[in-house]
């Protein structure tokens, strides 16, 4: 047995063979011979008979012979034929060489082969093997075709086959899951059924000039365009086309991608940035407003006076360290250093109240402690629990060279003489402001003498705590050193300085501030 004659899996392929011809010796010998090479033959004496075997068996070979009676044999041939459909069955015509007319006639009407009768068994034994050859590479080429199907329709993507007409040859089961469209649908439409306007009119003229030598479109390029489903809707793909070049003609396949879904992610994500991007820009000019009428608010007049120095750097776009100072009708001096609780724009309203509170009543004179009872009073009521105002009062009157101080919350208090040194150390005395009622020790004042070159400091506990690269805070030691090593004129600048230097790089995570109060040079 020659190579050819092996089945799919090395065994020879025994043939199911049909005969229609009358009975009689001749046919049983034919049966009789091909059984004899191995095969199975069935033998069927009508047309009639022989079309319910052929759709019984389903045989790889039909034996057809041209002198039936009932209905003609080429009538029969064509019924055959159209009766034949994935696998190729061959039908071979039996006759006398002397009927070349006939023998045209049924090869025309289907037929594939003619043996002529009678037959010889030699010839016979190799056209058998003929057909077992032919019948081995079809079963082959078939079997490949459903390989070669079965990974086309386990892709995602639609892959599309046109000819040069621009006919859908070909395609997977994706194409159905994408289009809507069954391919039964599909096989034999120009593609433009896949497209929407304006491309579905423009599709012609490129692959015309594309065949006739003009530059690709598409082809070998790839990019994303718009697709139709059978229901009219017109969504996003990506598209990939190459070409296949054979010898009666060319192909072009198309791989198409749906990104429907790609492109509303990218939508929505875009479509967000927008929204973000408009939160940003809405919070940015909020916070601009906001920032300008609260530095309205900080940057009084009295700020300005010339006895008296002072300098913050906020942690954030707004402080919660608030810096005051005024004199009164009677030529009073007041100031106040608040902290108050969190960092930024909440922090800086929370400072507010207070700062309403102590300019309206310091420029009337008011008592100190009437001032830091107020505010401690309007802080209960409006302040929500947890958020407070750590502060340091002062209240000078320079006429009688004295002066009453109130801490609650903040580092002591500082007074110093005209060397820096510390005369007066001012510690916390109370709770910060809006935590309690208040009580006896709200209402308690610290007197001291006000003399010439006498200084009063303020500071925030950010000053204190305030690390650099390594780790270690500025310090109390540090202070008082920077303190005592400056001229009494350039105090508060040189303690910035030294706080700046300490902190290099770093970054300090709370708000820093300041502020000095110098005592009136003599008349």
């Amino acid at each position: 047995m020659i190579t050819g004659e092996l089945g799919l899996l090395g065994a020879p392929i025994s043939l199911r063979i049909l005969i229609i011809a009358p009975a009689g010796d001749a046919t049983a010998m034919l049966k009789d011979s091909f059984c004899r090479l191995g095969h199975s033959a069935v033998c069927a004496a009508t047309a009639d008979e022989g079309l319910q075997c052929f759709v019984r068996m389903r045989p790889d070979v039909v034996l057809v012979d041209l002198d039936l009676a009932q209905m003609g044999a080429l009538a029969l041939v064509g019924q055959l034929r159209a009766g034949i459909s994935e696998e190729w069955t061959r039908i071979v015509l039996l006759g006398t060489t002397d009927r070349e007319d006939d023998i045209r006639a049924g090869l025309a009407a289907g037929g594939d082969d003619f043996f002529s009768k009678p037959i010889s068994l030699a010839l016979l034994e190799a056209r058998c093997h003929w057909l077992q050859r032919s019948l081995a590479a079809q079963r082959q080429a078939i079997l490949s075709l459903k390989r070669i199907n079965a990974i086309s329709d386990n892709v995602l993507d639609a892959i599309v086959t046109i000819d040069s007409r621009e006919t859908i040859v070909a395609c997977n089961a994706a194409c159905e899951r994408i289009f809507g469209w069954k391919r039964s649908e599909m096989l034999g439409q120009n593609v433009r059924l896949l497209m929407p306007a304006p491309f579905s009119r423009e599709h012609a003229d490129h692959v015309a000039t594309y065949i006739h030598g003009g530059a690709p479109h598409i082809i070998g390029i790839g990019r994303e365009t718009l697709a139709q489903r059978r229901d009219g809707s017109v969504f996003p793909i990506d598209i990939g086309v190459s070409e296949v070049r054979m010898d009666d003609g060319r192909l072009f396949v198309g791989i198409i991608r749906d990104i429907s879904a790609r492109k509303e992610s990218e939508r929505r994500l875009r479509e967000s940035t927008e929204l973000l991007q408009r939160y940003h820009d809405e919070a940015e000019a909020e916070a601009l407003l906001a920032r300008r009428l609260i530095e309205r608010h900080l940057q009084r007049p009295g700020l300005n006076d010339p006895q008296l120095s002072y300098w913050f750097i906020p942690a954030n776009n707004f402080s919660g360290d608030v810096l005051a100072a005024t004199r009164s009708a009677c030529g009073r001096r007041y100031a106040m250093l608040a902290d108050a609780t969190g960092h930024g724009l909440t922090a800086a309203i929370s400072a507010l109240p207070v700062l309403a509170i102590f300019y309206g009543m310091a420029k009337n004179d008011a008592l100190l402690t009437d001032i830091v009872v107020e505010i401690n009073s309007q802080l209960r009521q409006s302040m929500p629990v947890g958020r407070f105002v750590a502060a340091a009062l002062v209240c000078i009157d320079e006429s009688q060279h004295a002066g009453e101080i109130w801490v609650g919350g903040v580092p002591d208090a500082l007074l110093l003489d005209h060397t820096g040194s510390v005369v007066v150390r001012f510690p916390s005395q109370s709770l910060a402001l809006g935590v309690v009622d208040s009580d006896r020790s709200m209402r308690a004042m610290r007197s001291f003498a006000w003399t010439e070159g006498s200084q009063m400091l303020f500071y925030s506990d950010g000053l204190l705590e305030a690390s650099n690269a390594t780790g270690e805070a500025f310090g109390w030691e540090r202070l008082l050193a920077t303190l005592s090593e400056a001229e009494a004129a350039t105090r508060a600048e040189a303690l910035r300085t030294a706080f700046t230097r300490h902190l290099g790089a770093a970054i300090a995570h709370d708000d820093v501030s300041a502020l000095l109060l110098h005592a009136a040079p003599p008349a």
